[in-house]
């Protein structure tokens, strides 16, 4: 008993050293799991994050790197508002605060502006407001000669007309998204967003009374670290070594790919071979479009003035009745990636070469682009034809028959036709690829006879605006769809003379009277590609799976995940202006291999979600049947694995890990080093007492011994 008694005495204080190391450790634990659940609403207190942004991103070619990154852990700067270009000196000179985060007015985004900024110490990054409304004087960040290098004109074939030299078609060009920038900017896409930050500088960063402002400031975070650099030749080889010897490989750059939409007038085995004597005529338009911004490219001039009016004479030639006795067939073509160097085209024709599409080069009878033909002046569109290739005398010959089938087209519509000139070059222009391949017959309609028309060309700002889309007030989304503009109603009158040349083209002897547009689906088409893509009528003519592509606001950027929005929409606006309902199950749909005389080698069959009932909340399906198809938009130069091409594009985007924006107020230097200093020496302090605390226990925290034991 007394042993007992004295190993009860002799335990406790090290029972009860335990017990309030347990305490502590609990305390501590107890501590960081509350700092766990409130990290997030102290962050919120601190930092205010901007949702609304679209950044610059990195892009390589061949040769160089162009766009804008930030530094790994983002760029952070007090910020300054720039409403007018005397207020750089306070960034670039007086400010006493820099590195600074320099919000710009939209209407001072311009080359001569970004060039004082580029390269500046004091500047950690830029943030655009934009400019309402759009500047007067135009804005494209584009080349002043697009896709320069990539067409058919070159010192081999027709000199006289390469690099521009006889017409710069983008006078306005800055070049700027051609860049490379080494800090980060970001476009501000909201308003208020904008506001809450100038009342943020307003309130902190503004000089009172002539003297400087004084902490704390206010403050801007940018993150947009890209991964690849150098060049596609770099971050291509770096992918490839990776996915070579590594498990988890780390891909740092993706090439620019989607699928071209091509259909046919009359069917024709997609996945076999058209007879040799087969002639075709080729229709084209691009799809896609580009701006300073990643995912902001509105491209209503640019893209999809063109593309709507090639979908609406798709839709009136198969509303004629004899075109299945056309002695040609006609081939409505979409390219993706027109605007990096010729992307949809080049694979096409690589394609045609190599005879992996149905059709090839030999089939081709003649062509005819649309390419940026909303804003005409007096009703002029002009036909634009290659002098090279017509010294040919039987080429000449019918590329005349061209010319003069399409003016006879135009008779009696609201719309002249003229010829550009016998010694004016192409246009930047999908042709020009075929051209590089063949001597085609071919004509390219733009609205303007030289320089472009779209003072926005390549920009944020070719908007709806741009080409003079005007809707009355107070009209709902659902009434807005409907409303015809007298943009859809001048579009339409361009698509009916394509419709009707094209008609004249495949062999066809009839009156062309009743070849006519529909200028209430040219409406419905310029709502939804230019202001909502998610409105009923899309909503009504694509599968069920796809609803999610429905985004608000629509943009035409080829991106590297496939297909991309546009690409989809235009496949299935395709399908059901020219396409036929039949009666088919959904499985028969889903599946019509199993279903007798469906010819899956010549048609393709979508089951798509229908209108709403209107009677219940459900929608009514139903099976098209369409001539529609998708072909590869990849650069051969991929294909081929020869990234340092000069023959074909080679444009990648680099990857990156996030992208965001945020503002907060910051302290000044001193009083974030005090902070530092103070929390080290309270860490060591610490650490010292739990020392010395956990190494005197059985002292500090030992049990007084019961009297009444005794120890023998």
């Amino acid at each position: 008993m007394a042993v007992e008694a004295v190993g009860r005495a002799w335990g406790a204080p090290a029972m009860a050293a335990a017990a309030w190391r347990g305490a502590l450790w609990g305390l501590l634990l107890a501590v960081l799991a509350a700092g766990s659940c409130q990290g997030n609403s102290v962050e919120r207190k601190i930092y205010i994050p901007l949702n609304k942004t679209a950044p610059c991103v990195r892009l390589l070619n061949a040769t160089h790197q162009i766009g804008c990154q930030s530094s790994i852990s983002g760029d952070t700067g007090v910020i300054h508002v720039v409403e007018k270009e005397e207020d750089l000196n306070w960034v670039l000179a007086d400010g006493p605060h820099p590195p600074y985060m320099v919000l710009l007015d939209g209407s001072l985004f311009n080359r001569r502006v970004m060039q004082q900024l580029k390269g500046a110490s004091r500047v950690s990054g830029l943030a655009v407001a934009i400019a309402k409304p759009s500047p007067p004087q135009g804005f494209s960040p584009g080349l002043k000669c697009p896709s320069d290098g990539f067409g058919v004109y070159s010192k081999d074939y027709g000199p006289q007309f390469a690099h521009c030299n006889k017409t710069v078609w983008n006078p306005v060009g800055s070049g700027l998204s051609y860049e490379d920038f080494d800090f980060p900017i970001f476009l501000l896409e909201d308003a208020n967003e904008t506001q809450v930050i100038k009342q943020c500088y307003q309130d902190h960063n503004v000089p009172r009374d002539g003297s400087v402002p004084e902490y704390p400031l206010c403050a801007m975070q940018l993150f947009s670290h890209m991964h690849a650099v150098t060049s596609t030749v770099t971050c291509m080889r770096r992918s490839s070594l990776q996915s070579t010897f590594s498990i988890n490989p780390e891909v740092v750059c993706d090439p620019l790919l989607d699928y071209n939409v091509w259909s046919t007038l009359q069917p024709i085995n997609s996945s076999g071979k058209v007879d040799p004597e087969k002639e075709v005529v080729i229709v084209a338009t691009r799809i896609d479009s580009h701006s300073f911004f990643w995912n902001i490219a509105p491209g209503a001039e640019s893209a999809v003035s063109s593309f709507v009016t090639h979908l609406a004479a798709a839709e009136a030639l198969h509303k004629a009745s004899d075109v299945h006795l056309l002695q040609r067939n006609i081939m409505f073509t979409f390219f993706q990636g027109e605007t990096f160097d010729y992307i949809g085209s080049s694979r096409m024709v690589y394609d045609m070469e190599k005879d992996k599409f149905p059709l090839r080069l030999d089939n081709i009878h003649s062509f005819v682009e649309l390419n940026q033909v909303a804003l005409r002046n007096d009703s002029i569109l002009w036909m634009h034809t290659d002098p090279v290739s017509r010294m040919n005398e039987s080429v000449d010959i019918q590329v005349r028959n061209l010319l003069d089938i399409l003016g006879r087209s135009s008779l009696g519509a609201n719309v002249t036709l003229q010829e550009a000139g016998f010694s004016q070059p192409l246009p930047p222009s999908s042709f020009q690829r075929f051209l590089r391949a063949r001597h085609i017959p071919g004509v390219v309609l733009t609205d303007h006879r030289t320089a472009f028309q779209n003072r926005y060309y390549q920009s944020m700002y070719d908007t709806p605006e741009n080409i003079q889309m005007q809707y009355p007030e107070g009209l709902s989304p659902e009434e807005t769809l409907e409303y015809v503009t007298d943009t859809a109603k001048s579009l339409a009158e361009v698509a009916t003379v394509v419709a009707r040349a094209l008609y004249r083209l495949a062999g066809g002897a009839n009156a062309t009277s009743a070849i006519q547009a529909d200028p209430k689906t040219v409406s419905r088409m310029l709502y939804g590609f230019l202001i909502k893509m998610n409105n009923s009528w899309f909503q009504s003519i694509i599968k069920p799976d796809l609803k999610g592509i429905l985004g608000d606001v629509p943009q035409h950027y080829v991106a590297v995940s496939s297909p991309v929005n546009t690409t989809y929409l235009v496949q299935y606006v395709l399908a059901n202006l020219t396409g036929t309902v039949v009666n088919f199950t959904k499985d028969e749909c889903l599946n019509p291999e199993k279903s007798p005389n469906s010819e899956t080698e010549m048609y393709d069959y979508a089951w798509v979600q229908g209108s709403l009932d209107p009677n219940s909340t459900s929608r009514v399906p139903y099976c098209v049947r369409s001539t529609v198809h998708l072909s590869k938009a990849l650069s051969p130069a991929f294909e081929l694995r020869q990234w340092g091409s000069t023959e074909y594009s080679t444009w990648t985007e680099s990857r990156w890990k996030e992208i965001r924006a945020r503002i907060f107020l910051v302290a000044s230097r001193e009083l974030e080093i005090i902070t530092l200093v103070v929390g080290i020496a309270i860490l060591v302090f610490s650490l010292l007492a739990t020392y010395f605390i956990n190494a005197k226990a059985d002292v500090l925290f030992s049990i007084p011994r019961d009297p009444g034991a005794v120890a023998y």
